[in-house]
């Protein structure tokens, strides 16, 4: 049964095409690749299959972008700050305040980290595959060079909706393997000329496929706050898209991205039996919110940060080369704390102070600062004391000996996820001309 489509109508006027469908603890807004039709795509089985799975746990929210299916077509590409709008729209209409963002192929994954990035408050987490960026820069070596890219582009316009000359749409859509699309099946080639031809003409295609290939949203990585996850196919060939290589270099560029490989090789997600790709996104979403669950338990609470052999590492690179690597440092534990709402006290050369709301938040941001630093090289050890917000005596600041809460922190952390967790009792040695404040 196809889902009822109705309209969101945008700050300037447009109105976005959009269907609320499924019921479920977590609200799940999807931002598809390349053009779409949301009636169309129901009439294809691998595509319907994938969505009332993906729907059977949780609320979707599934859309037309500007321009393009049943949404207001436009002479020009919209812009990306436009496109975030549509999704802020549909999540409006929807009477949705937070949601999580699910970003595929072409335009997908640019508009998910766009959107998150400046509307942190109204993302509850992201998941994306690596298809950051179309063409090609020194330090990504995927992409498509300009020439291939207008040659393509040419031979598509030329068949475009056409069922008897559909090899080309076929590949450059989906792939060029029979794993990646069911070419020798008429009836996909039916519905796939039918789709293309109800979902953008071939002027407007041209206009958007001009627009992602000069979108680059890499800069806006490293702002993204929220809770992020970086999906690939397993068995998608080296430097695929879909695959290993755009992902990795995807996540590493978001501070405590998680990088989650599932069982697969077609790079369009719904080609696919839909239980590797949605198990993997229940997963990950499932675990953001008994996360939040945990973070709402309130002891006001310090934390301390710093960085594991720091003086023999300034003895090995150098004071130019630590100074620059404490900075990245720096960078990653501000970007993780923002995201667990921490607020930064004080730095002491390699040493972070910061307080919040709770042990489980204070618990968690440094857990994830102690994975983020660990590919630059670092090893972070650190220590929380906390006190209840009515206790009016002085706050202290507790250096510490061990990598785990005080006993205020665990009796509080009691029934989360972290009372079955094994943690880590490392001592922590004070640094040659540092002072330990003497222990509570």
């Amino acid at each position: 049964m196809i889902p009822k489509t109705r309209w969101a109508r945008t700050v300037d006027g447009a109105y976005i095409a959009y269907q609320d469908f499924g019921k479920g603890p977590i609200t799940l807004v999807v931002i598809h690749g390349w053009i779409s039709h949301l009636e169309v795509y129901w009439e294809q089985p691998r595509y319907a299959r994938f969505m009332n799975r993906l729907s059977k746990r949780m609320r979707v929210l599934n859309f037309d972008k500007r321009g393009i299916g049943m949404s207001d077509r436009f002479a020009r590409a919209p812009s990306l700050e436009m496109r975030m709008d549509d999704v802020r729209a549909v999540m409006d209409a929807a009477d949705v305040e937070r949601a999580a963002i699910f970003g595929w192929g072409m335009g997908g994954p640019p508009s998910a980290f766009f959107f998150a990035a400046t509307h942190p408050e109204r993302t509850v987490a992201v998941c994306t595959d690596g298809m950051i960026l179309f063409r090609p820069a020194p330090d990504f070596p995927w992409g498509t060079d300009e020439v291939e890219q207008l040659q393509s582009r040419a031979a598509l316009l030329d068949t475009w909706g056409d069922e008897e000359r559909s090899d080309h749409f076929l590949r450059d859509g989906w792939g060029d393997r029979p794993e990646d699309v069911p070419a020798e099946d008429p009836e996909f080639r039916r519905w796939a000329s039918k789709w293309a031809r109800y979902s953008a003409t071939p002027g407007a295609y041209a206009a958007f496929d001009d627009m992602w290939y000069e979108t680059d949203v890499r800069d806006v990585l490293a702002a993204v706050r929220t809770p992020t996850a970086v999906l690939y196919k397993e068995g998608v060939r080296r430097g695929g898209w879909g695959g290993r290589e755009p992902a990795t270099y995807v996540a590493e560029r978001i501070p405590g991205c998680h990088l989650v490989g599932v069982r697969g090789v077609a790079a369009v997600p719904w080609i696919e039996e839909p239980e590797p790709v949605v198990n993997a996104l229940e997963e990950f979403f499932w675990s953001v919110s008994e996360e939040e669950a945990d973070l709402n338990r309130v002891l006001a609470t310090v934390l301390f940060t710093d960085i594991v052999g720091s003086t023999e590492r300034v003895a090995q690179l150098g004071d130019r080369a630590w100074k620059d690597l404490v900075e990245q440092h720096h960078q990653t534990a501000r970007a993780l704390l923002a995201r667990y709402r921490g607020n930064e006290i004080d730095t002491a050369g390699d040493g972070f102070f910061a307080s919040f709301d709770g042990p489980a938040r204070a618990v968690r941001c440094a857990r994830a600062i102690t994975e983020a630093v660990k590919p630059l090289g670092l090893d972070s050890r650190w220590r929380s004391h906390g006190r209840n917000p009515d206790d009016r005596r002085k706050d202290r600041r507790d250096h510490g000996q061990y990598r785990r809460p005080d006993r205020r922190h665990r009796t509080c952390l009691r029934g989360s996820r972290f009372a079955n967790r094994q943690r880590s009792h490392r001592r922590i040695r004070a640094r040659p001309g540092r002072r330990r404040r003497a222990q509570p």
